[in-house]
Order: structure tokens, then C-alpha cells, then sequence
């Protein structure tokens, strides 16, 4: 067995499901709801190429509402955790400051 086969069946097992994409690669999700009951979930995206090459790996954090309120890029670089809403906020007052409404 290739390697891309093994990689492709081992992601197979550790991802909920898939799409395929127009140029053979796949996107993989998972998602994970949070043990404290509390409602809020996260989402594992996986992006790989044809030969199952991971291109992107990121993480989705929802609240209970199915808002997603954070997004956290782990591959390929480190981009550490962007909580939503001080990015919202981030961007109105700039566009305030620029003399735009949003």
C-alpha cells in the first residue's frame, strides 16, 4: 500500500466525513462537541491535495447557537487562536477612524 493510501485511510478514520474537491484533493471534518454540556463545539478542517498532502489544518470554535467565534489556523503556519468578535469590533473602529459605516 502506497503511502498516500495509507494516509488517505487514516484520515478516513479520524475525520467525520469529506468532500472531494474539482482537482482530486479532499477536505476532511470533524467535529467535536465540548464535555461540560455547555452546547459549544469545535470543528477540525483538514484541506489536502490529491496525493493527500495536508495543505491547510484549522480549528472552528462554536458557542451554543452554532456561531463560530474562533478560528485557530494550525497549519501551515501557527497562526494561534482569532476570537471573532475583537475582530468585529477591530474592524468597525478602523472604518470608524476612516470616516466609513459599515
Amino acid at each position: 500500500m502506497s503511502l498516500m493510501e495509507r494516509n488517505r485511510r487514516k484520515n478516513e478514520r479520524e475525520f467525520d466525513g469529506w468532500t472531494e474537491s474539482a482537482s482530486g484533493g479532499r477536505t476532511y471534518v470533524r467535529r467535536v462537541d465540548a464535555s461540560d454540556g455547555s452546547g459549544r463545539f469545535a470543528e477540525y478542517i483538514k484541506e489536502v491535495d490529491a496525493e493527500e498532502r495536508t495543505l491547510s489544518f484549522m480549528q472552528k470554535i462554536y458557542d451554543p447557537g452554532g456561531n463560530c467565534v474562533e478560528i485557530h489556523e494550525k497549519y501551515p503556519i501557527d497562526k494561534g487562536h482569532v476570537v471573532l468578535g475583537a475582530l468585529l469590533i477591530l474592524v468597525f473602529i478602523l472604518l470608524t477612524l476612516n470616516g466609513l459605516t459599515p
